[in-house]
Protein backbone atom coordinates (compact mmCIF):
# COMPACT_ATOMS: atom_id res chain seq x y z
CA UNK A 1 0.00 0.00 0.00
CA UNK A 2 2.76 2.37 0.91
CA UNK A 3 4.57 1.47 -2.31
CA UNK A 4 1.46 2.30 -4.38
CA UNK A 5 1.12 5.69 -2.67
CA UNK A 6 4.70 6.60 -3.53
CA UNK A 7 4.19 5.65 -7.18
CA UNK A 8 0.99 7.73 -7.39
CA UNK A 9 2.81 10.73 -5.93
CA UNK A 10 5.65 10.41 -8.43
CA UNK A 11 3.16 10.10 -11.29
CA UNK A 12 1.38 13.30 -10.15
CA UNK A 13 4.66 15.24 -10.11
CA UNK A 14 5.54 13.97 -13.60
CA UNK A 15 2.16 15.10 -14.97
CA UNK A 16 2.58 18.56 -13.45
CA UNK A 17 6.07 19.01 -14.97
CA UNK A 18 4.90 17.85 -18.41
CA UNK A 19 1.99 20.29 -18.29
CA UNK A 20 4.28 23.21 -17.43
CA UNK A 21 6.64 22.38 -20.30
CA UNK A 22 3.73 22.19 -22.74
CA UNK A 23 2.44 25.63 -21.79
CA UNK A 24 5.92 27.14 -22.18
CA UNK A 25 6.30 25.58 -25.63
CA UNK A 26 2.86 26.83 -26.68
CA UNK A 27 3.66 30.38 -25.57
CA UNK A 28 6.90 30.34 -27.54
CA UNK A 29 5.20 29.09 -30.69
CA UNK A 30 2.59 31.82 -30.41
CA UNK A 31 5.37 34.44 -30.24
CA UNK A 32 4.50 35.49 -26.70
CA UNK A 33 6.10 35.01 -23.36
CA UNK A 34 5.17 36.01 -19.85
CA UNK A 35 6.71 39.34 -18.87
CA UNK A 36 9.37 39.38 -16.24
CA UNK A 37 8.17 40.39 -12.80
CA UNK A 38 8.30 44.15 -12.38
CA UNK A 39 8.83 44.84 -16.13
CA UNK A 40 6.15 47.40 -17.08
CA UNK A 41 8.06 49.89 -19.33
CA UNK A 42 7.17 49.53 -23.07
CA UNK A 43 9.98 49.52 -25.66
CA UNK A 44 11.05 53.01 -26.80
CA UNK A 45 10.02 54.01 -30.34
CA UNK A 46 11.79 56.47 -32.67
CA UNK A 47 9.60 59.57 -33.22
CA UNK A 48 8.61 60.25 -36.82
CA UNK A 49 10.32 63.25 -38.41
CA UNK A 50 8.13 66.39 -38.61
CA UNK A 51 6.25 66.84 -41.88
CA UNK A 52 5.52 70.52 -41.29
CA UNK A 53 7.76 73.36 -40.15
CA UNK A 54 7.01 76.80 -38.78
CA UNK A 55 9.25 79.27 -40.60
CA UNK A 56 9.79 82.66 -38.94
CA UNK A 57 10.66 85.44 -41.38
CA UNK A 58 10.55 89.22 -41.71
CA UNK A 59 6.86 89.31 -42.61
CA UNK A 60 5.58 86.78 -40.07
CA UNK A 61 5.40 83.05 -39.38
CA UNK A 62 4.39 80.49 -41.99
CA UNK A 63 3.69 76.77 -41.73
CA UNK A 64 5.55 74.98 -44.52
CA UNK A 65 5.56 71.33 -45.58
CA UNK A 66 8.89 69.55 -45.49
CA UNK A 67 10.19 68.96 -49.03
CA UNK A 68 7.42 70.85 -50.86
CA UNK A 69 7.01 69.62 -54.43
CA UNK A 70 5.65 72.67 -56.27
CA UNK A 71 7.70 75.77 -55.45
CA UNK A 72 7.36 79.27 -56.92
CA UNK A 73 10.37 81.58 -56.45
CA UNK A 74 10.39 85.38 -56.92
CA UNK A 75 14.04 85.99 -56.05
CA UNK A 76 17.04 85.05 -58.21
CA UNK A 77 19.34 84.75 -55.19
CA UNK A 78 17.01 82.15 -53.66
CA UNK A 79 16.70 80.50 -57.08
CA UNK A 80 20.48 80.18 -57.39
CA UNK A 81 20.66 78.69 -53.88
CA UNK A 82 18.04 76.08 -54.77
CA UNK A 83 19.87 75.39 -58.03
CA UNK A 84 23.10 74.84 -56.11
CA UNK A 85 21.31 72.49 -53.71
CA UNK A 86 19.74 70.49 -56.54
CA UNK A 87 16.17 71.47 -55.60
CA UNK A 88 13.71 71.69 -58.48
CA UNK A 89 11.20 74.56 -58.78
CA UNK A 90 7.96 74.95 -60.70
CA UNK A 91 7.54 78.67 -61.35
CA UNK A 92 9.91 81.64 -61.78
CA UNK A 93 9.76 85.15 -63.25
CA UNK A 94 11.51 84.59 -66.58
CA UNK A 95 12.23 88.21 -67.56
CA UNK A 96 15.89 89.23 -67.10
CA UNK A 97 16.98 85.87 -65.71
CA UNK A 98 20.79 86.03 -65.23
CA UNK A 99 22.74 84.01 -67.85
CA UNK A 100 24.05 81.63 -65.20
CA UNK A 101 20.42 80.66 -64.48
CA UNK A 102 19.35 80.58 -68.13
CA UNK A 103 18.01 77.02 -67.89
CA UNK A 104 14.97 78.43 -66.06
CA UNK A 105 13.83 80.11 -69.29
CA UNK A 106 12.81 76.65 -70.49
CA UNK A 107 9.09 76.07 -71.08
CA UNK A 108 9.09 73.36 -68.40
CA UNK A 109 9.12 76.20 -65.86
CA UNK A 110 6.02 78.36 -65.52
CA UNK A 111 6.51 82.09 -66.03
CA UNK A 112 4.85 83.74 -63.02
CA UNK A 113 5.42 87.43 -63.75
CA UNK A 114 8.43 89.55 -62.86
CA UNK A 115 10.55 90.27 -59.81
CA UNK A 116 8.38 93.28 -59.04
CA UNK A 117 4.95 92.10 -60.20
CA UNK A 118 3.51 88.65 -59.65
CA UNK A 119 1.04 87.13 -62.12
CA UNK A 120 -1.44 85.98 -59.50
CA UNK A 121 -3.54 84.02 -61.99
CA UNK A 122 -0.60 81.92 -63.16
CA UNK A 123 0.65 81.41 -59.60
CA UNK A 124 -2.79 80.26 -58.53
CA UNK A 125 -3.02 77.84 -61.48
CA UNK A 126 0.15 76.09 -60.31
CA UNK A 127 -1.40 75.38 -56.89
CA UNK A 128 2.04 75.67 -55.27
CA UNK A 129 3.07 74.12 -51.98
CA UNK A 130 5.39 77.07 -51.26
CA UNK A 131 6.00 80.61 -52.56
CA UNK A 132 9.25 82.45 -51.78
CA UNK A 133 9.59 86.23 -52.16
CA UNK A 134 12.05 88.99 -51.25
CA UNK A 135 12.08 92.78 -50.98
CA UNK A 136 10.73 93.61 -54.44
CA UNK A 137 7.43 91.79 -53.72
CA UNK A 138 6.91 92.66 -50.05
CA UNK A 139 3.61 94.42 -50.81
CA UNK A 140 2.25 91.25 -52.48
CA UNK A 141 2.83 89.06 -49.43
CA UNK A 142 -0.75 89.04 -48.14
CA UNK A 143 -2.24 88.28 -51.55
CA UNK A 144 0.24 85.50 -52.29
CA UNK A 145 -0.33 84.02 -48.83
CA UNK A 146 -3.97 83.49 -49.78
CA UNK A 147 -2.80 81.23 -52.61
CA UNK A 148 -0.18 79.18 -50.76
CA UNK A 149 2.24 79.31 -47.80
CA UNK A 150 4.53 82.27 -48.54
CA UNK A 151 7.85 83.16 -46.91
CA UNK A 152 10.15 86.17 -47.21
CA UNK A 153 13.83 85.34 -47.73
CA UNK A 154 15.31 88.70 -48.67
CA UNK A 155 18.73 89.87 -47.50
CA UNK A 156 19.04 92.75 -45.04
CA UNK A 157 21.68 95.00 -46.62
CA UNK A 158 22.74 96.37 -43.24
CA UNK A 159 23.12 92.83 -41.90
CA UNK A 160 24.10 91.04 -45.09
CA UNK A 161 26.04 87.91 -44.17
CA UNK A 162 23.94 86.94 -41.11
CA UNK A 163 20.67 87.18 -43.09
CA UNK A 164 22.18 85.47 -46.14
CA UNK A 165 23.34 82.68 -43.81
CA UNK A 166 19.94 82.41 -42.11
CA UNK A 167 18.15 82.25 -45.46
CA UNK A 168 20.42 79.47 -46.72
CA UNK A 169 19.89 77.47 -43.53
CA UNK A 170 16.12 77.93 -43.83
CA UNK A 171 16.21 76.46 -47.33
CA UNK A 172 18.35 73.61 -46.03
CA UNK A 173 15.83 72.91 -43.29
CA UNK A 174 12.82 72.95 -45.63
CA UNK A 175 14.39 70.73 -48.29
CA UNK A 176 16.49 68.45 -46.09
CA UNK A 177 19.80 69.88 -47.35
CA UNK A 178 21.25 71.03 -44.02
CA UNK A 179 24.65 69.35 -44.42
CA UNK A 180 25.16 70.67 -47.95
CA UNK A 181 24.26 74.20 -46.85
CA UNK A 182 26.79 74.07 -44.01
CA UNK A 183 29.50 72.96 -46.44
CA UNK A 184 28.72 75.77 -48.89
CA UNK A 185 28.61 78.41 -46.15
CA UNK A 186 31.93 77.24 -44.72
CA UNK A 187 33.60 77.64 -48.11
CA UNK A 188 32.23 81.15 -48.64
CA UNK A 189 33.12 82.24 -45.11
CA UNK A 190 36.65 81.01 -45.60
CA UNK A 191 37.04 83.13 -48.74
CA UNK A 192 35.48 86.15 -47.03
CA UNK A 193 37.98 85.92 -44.20
CA UNK A 194 40.90 85.67 -46.61
CA UNK A 195 39.73 88.62 -48.72
CA UNK A 196 39.00 90.81 -45.69
CA UNK A 197 42.51 90.21 -44.37
CA UNK A 198 43.97 91.10 -47.76
CA UNK A 199 41.90 94.28 -48.03
CA UNK A 200 42.78 95.36 -44.50
CA UNK A 201 46.47 94.88 -45.21
CA UNK A 202 46.18 97.05 -48.34
CA UNK A 203 44.71 99.99 -46.38
CA UNK A 204 42.78 101.10 -49.48
CA UNK A 205 39.49 102.96 -49.70
CA UNK A 206 36.78 102.52 -52.30
CA UNK A 207 33.74 104.04 -53.96
CA UNK A 208 30.89 101.97 -55.42
CA UNK A 209 28.78 103.39 -58.26
CA UNK A 210 25.86 102.18 -60.36
CA UNK A 211 25.93 103.32 -64.00
CA UNK A 212 22.57 103.68 -65.73
CA UNK A 213 22.25 105.15 -69.24
CA UNK A 214 24.81 107.89 -68.67
CA UNK A 215 23.85 108.75 -65.07
CA UNK A 216 25.61 107.48 -61.95
CA UNK A 217 24.66 106.93 -58.33
CA UNK A 218 26.89 106.10 -55.37
CA UNK A 219 26.42 103.42 -52.71
CA UNK A 220 28.18 103.24 -49.36
CA UNK A 221 28.22 101.16 -46.19
CA UNK A 222 24.88 99.53 -45.32
CA UNK A 223 23.66 99.74 -48.92
CA UNK A 224 22.67 96.97 -51.33
CA UNK A 225 26.31 96.73 -52.43
CA UNK A 226 27.71 97.59 -49.00
CA UNK A 227 29.20 94.13 -48.51
CA UNK A 228 32.33 95.62 -50.12
CA UNK A 229 32.69 97.91 -47.11
CA UNK A 230 30.85 96.13 -44.31
CA UNK A 231 32.12 92.59 -44.87
CA UNK A 232 35.15 92.72 -47.15
CA UNK A 233 36.71 95.70 -45.42
CA UNK A 234 37.23 98.50 -47.95
CA UNK A 235 37.09 101.88 -46.20
CA UNK A 236 34.32 104.07 -47.74
CA UNK A 237 35.92 107.04 -49.48
CA UNK A 238 32.83 108.95 -48.40
CA UNK A 239 31.22 107.76 -45.13
CA UNK A 240 28.25 110.10 -45.61
CA UNK A 241 26.72 108.53 -48.70
CA UNK A 242 22.94 108.35 -48.38
CA UNK A 243 21.64 104.79 -47.96
CA UNK A 244 18.74 104.18 -50.35
CA UNK A 245 17.57 101.59 -52.84
CA UNK A 246 18.51 103.75 -55.81
CA UNK A 247 21.70 105.18 -54.31
CA UNK A 248 22.82 108.78 -54.04
CA UNK A 249 22.93 110.63 -57.33
CA UNK A 250 26.46 111.97 -57.92
CA UNK A 251 28.51 113.66 -60.64
CA UNK A 252 31.84 112.84 -62.23
CA UNK A 253 33.22 115.90 -60.44
CA UNK A 254 32.27 114.16 -57.19
CA UNK A 255 34.25 111.06 -58.17
CA UNK A 256 37.26 113.18 -59.09
CA UNK A 257 37.02 115.11 -55.83
CA UNK A 258 36.78 111.97 -53.66
CA UNK A 259 39.64 110.39 -55.65
CA UNK A 260 39.12 106.76 -54.51
CA UNK A 261 41.82 104.10 -54.50
CA UNK A 262 39.30 101.65 -55.97
CA UNK A 263 36.20 102.41 -58.04
CA UNK A 264 33.71 99.52 -58.24
CA UNK A 265 31.14 99.84 -61.04
CA UNK A 266 27.86 97.98 -61.66
CA UNK A 267 26.18 98.40 -65.05
CA UNK A 268 22.41 98.53 -64.51
CA UNK A 269 21.63 99.06 -68.20
CA UNK A 270 23.31 95.78 -69.10
CA UNK A 271 21.50 94.01 -66.25
CA UNK A 272 18.03 94.90 -67.52
CA UNK A 273 18.69 94.12 -71.17
CA UNK A 274 20.07 97.44 -72.37
CA UNK A 275 23.43 98.28 -73.90
CA UNK A 276 26.51 97.63 -71.78
CA UNK A 277 27.91 101.14 -71.72
CA UNK A 278 29.30 101.60 -68.20
CA UNK A 279 32.95 101.70 -69.28
CA UNK A 280 32.27 104.42 -71.85
CA UNK A 281 30.27 106.39 -69.28
CA UNK A 282 32.75 106.10 -66.43
CA UNK A 283 36.14 106.52 -68.08
CA UNK A 284 35.95 110.19 -69.01
CA UNK A 285 38.60 112.86 -68.54
CA UNK A 286 37.58 113.63 -64.95
CA UNK A 287 37.63 110.03 -63.75
CA UNK A 288 40.93 109.38 -65.52
CA UNK A 289 42.56 111.76 -63.04
CA UNK A 290 41.73 109.51 -60.09
CA UNK A 291 44.07 107.09 -58.35
CA UNK A 292 41.64 104.31 -59.22
CA UNK A 293 42.11 104.84 -62.95
CA UNK A 294 45.86 105.48 -62.81
CA UNK A 295 46.48 102.33 -60.74
CA UNK A 296 44.21 100.13 -62.83
CA UNK A 297 41.71 99.82 -60.00
CA UNK A 298 38.45 100.56 -61.79
CA UNK A 299 36.62 97.27 -61.41
CA UNK A 300 33.52 96.44 -63.48
CA UNK A 301 31.53 93.98 -61.39
CA UNK A 302 29.27 91.33 -62.89
CA UNK A 303 25.82 92.93 -62.84
CA UNK A 304 24.14 89.52 -62.94
CA UNK A 305 25.42 88.66 -59.46
CA UNK A 306 25.46 92.13 -57.97
CA UNK A 307 22.28 93.68 -59.38
CA UNK A 308 19.95 90.86 -60.45
CA UNK A 309 20.54 88.17 -57.86
CA UNK A 310 22.83 88.48 -54.85
CA UNK A 311 22.17 86.77 -51.56
CA UNK A 312 22.40 83.26 -53.04
CA UNK A 313 24.87 80.45 -52.45
CA UNK A 314 26.22 80.89 -55.99
CA UNK A 315 26.01 84.68 -56.31
CA UNK A 316 27.60 85.57 -52.96
CA UNK A 317 30.46 83.16 -53.61
CA UNK A 318 31.08 84.74 -57.04
CA UNK A 319 30.77 88.28 -55.66
CA UNK A 320 33.43 87.62 -53.04
CA UNK A 321 35.70 86.01 -55.64
CA UNK A 322 35.39 89.08 -57.88
CA UNK A 323 36.59 91.34 -55.09
CA UNK A 324 39.36 88.87 -54.28
CA UNK A 325 40.67 89.05 -57.86
CA UNK A 326 40.56 92.85 -57.87
CA UNK A 327 42.71 93.37 -54.79
CA UNK A 328 46.29 93.94 -55.94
Amino acid sequence: MKKNSIMLAMLFVFVMIASACGNSSSDTKNGSSAPETGSTTPAASTPAPPTELTIKHKLGETKVKKNPQKVVVFDYGVLDSLDKLGVEVTGVPQANIPPYLAKYKDAKYKNVGSLVEADFEKVNAIKPDLIIISGRLTTAYEELSKIAPTIFLGVDNANYIPTYTENAKTLGQIFGKEAQVETELAQVNGTIKSVAEKVKASGKNALIVLANDGSISAYGAGSRFGIIHDVLGFTPVDPKIEVSTHGQSVTFEYIAEKNPDYLFVIDRSAAVGGEAGAKKTIENELVKKTKAFKDGHIVYLDQNYWYLSGGGLISVSEMVKEIEKSVK
